[in-house]
């Protein structure tokens, strides 16, 4: 316990020097993006997925073309309008198929009937066909024997975008300046290691008792690593959500196991302006996201997805956040003006009376550092960065098979303004 306690918090000190020198610029949910009419290669095979804590888990899941197995599948993006043909090609010893919630008139063709779809056998292919008509998160998951085969890792995200890409929907309150993926899952290990061995059959859902979580097939603090490293090379997406004071953040929450998940967001609330990839609103099409509900945890229940935007200012803290002396500094970009000027409403104690945690700058000011012991330590927060851990608030989710921290579990990263640090690519 006590060597697996040392490599989670060895982890969390690699990965903050390992991500925050890779800025960037906006950030884009990482994907396959498909062209309206093309065809979609997937591959249903097995593989292993690691964990923070040294365990290595037998998985199913779906490899893009010839590729590697991946957990989740490869989210898919697409514009609104596009047609696409996905192909699924069976490399397990049991049937497997897709299905495509929320998106409508899907045909099959190949492959054999199964209960909900058509299935491809192993070695067998199986051709889905359909046209995403409305934009939204959706997820796709195996359409057979989902109890088994979901948790095996058979699912994966879909995304369709409107024409005006920053926007998630066809309406401008919806517009968003980033965007950021949290597929929320859970597993059992034992189910896994029957399925291993051999024996299905013996696999026990109604046992069912998951000991890891994760936020796009990862586990914390795995989360916060870098996308595509090496040492995951079946976990190729991460989670590290970032912004600047005033931006728009887009979440897109969806509930990919079989248990409800209450995602946490310290700091502020969201406003949830879409459920299963429809609006919240009275009028549709006209009115946009006017019902829309504003949480500070957000319940993803299972195979439901949730879009919400999240916005931070500083708003009413009731302090200065940048630390100004005097009213009469000049207002910082989307500065809550009403605290403008106002001191830290406590006294800090003395450095030799601190206990300096891994996020603390040296400052509580934004974009402030300060020297950290011992001889003027710079930290792991080198740009003065506010940090807000944001979990499922199942507190027993933020392990790993029983060690803290980890499981559902990353961080919030706001950075001072003009700090050009945004991570990954347009689409």
């Amino acid at each position: 316990m006590k060597h697996n306690l040392l490599g989670n918090l060895a982890a969390i000190l690699f990965l903050f020097c390992f991500v925050l020198p890779t800025l960037a610029e906006r950030h884009w949910i990482d994907g396959v993006a498909v062209q309206s009419g093309a065809t979609v290669e997937l591959t249903a095979r097995d593989g292993y997925i690691n964990t923070p804590d040294g365990a290595g888990i037998y998985m199913w899941g779906y490899a893009h073309a010839d590729g590697a197995m991946q957990y989740p599948g490869p989210t898919l993006i697409l514009n609104q309008g596009a047609s696409v043909i996905v192909n699924l090609r069976n490399n397990l010893e049991t049937n497997v198929s897709i299905v495509f919630p929320g998106q409508t008139n899907v045909t099959a063709s190949g492959g054999v009937q199964g209960a909900l779809t058509r299935e491809a056998p192993p070695g067998g292919n199986v051709s889905y066909t359909f046209t995403a008509n409305r934009p939204g998160t959706y997820l796709y998951h195996s359409g057979t024997r989902q109890d088994l085969q979901v948790e095996m890792g058979l699912v994966g995200a879909l995304i369709v975008r409107p024409p005006a890409i920053t926007q998630a929907y066809e309406h401008v309150q919806t517009s968003f300046d980033q965007e950021y993926l949290f597929m929320l899952s859970e597993c059992d290990p034992v189910v896994h290691r029957e399925v291993e061995l051999g024996h299905p059959a013996r696999a026990d859902m109604t046992a069912f008792w998951p000991v890891y979580w994760f936020i796009n097939g990862r586990c914390g603090p795995d989360t916060m690593v870098a996308a595509s490293v090496t040492w995951l090379p079946n976990q190729p997406y991460d989670c590290s959500p970032m912004m600047e004071p005033g931006e728009r953040l887009l979440l897109r929450l969806i509930g990919a196991g079989r248990d409800p998940h209450p995602y946490h967001l310290h700091g502020n609330n969201a406003t949830i302006i879409a459920r299963d990839g429809r609006l919240l609103e009275s009028q549709p099409g006209v009115s946009g996201p006017d019902i829309a509900q504003s949480d500070f945890t957000i319940t993803v229940a299972p195979g439901q997805t949730t879009d919400a935007i999240f916005e931070w200012t500083g708003y009413k803290l009731g302090w200065d956040i940048y630390g100004h002396s005097s009213t009469n500094d000049p207002l910082m970009p989307h500065e809550y003006a009403p605290d403008h000027g106002k001191p830290l409403p406590v006294t800090l104690p003395n450095m030799m009376d601190l206990t300096y945690g891994a996020h603390y700058g040296g400052s509580p000011f934004l974009g402030d550092v300060g020297m950290l012991p011992p001889a003027g330590n710079q930290g792991l927060n080198p740009y003065g960065a506010f940090m807000y851990m944001w979990h499922s608030h199942n507190e027993k989710e933020i392990v790993n098979n029983n060690v803290f921290p980890g499981g559902m579990l990353t961080m919030m990263m706001i950075m001072p303004p003009s700090t050009n640090m945004m991570m990954g690519v347009g689409p």
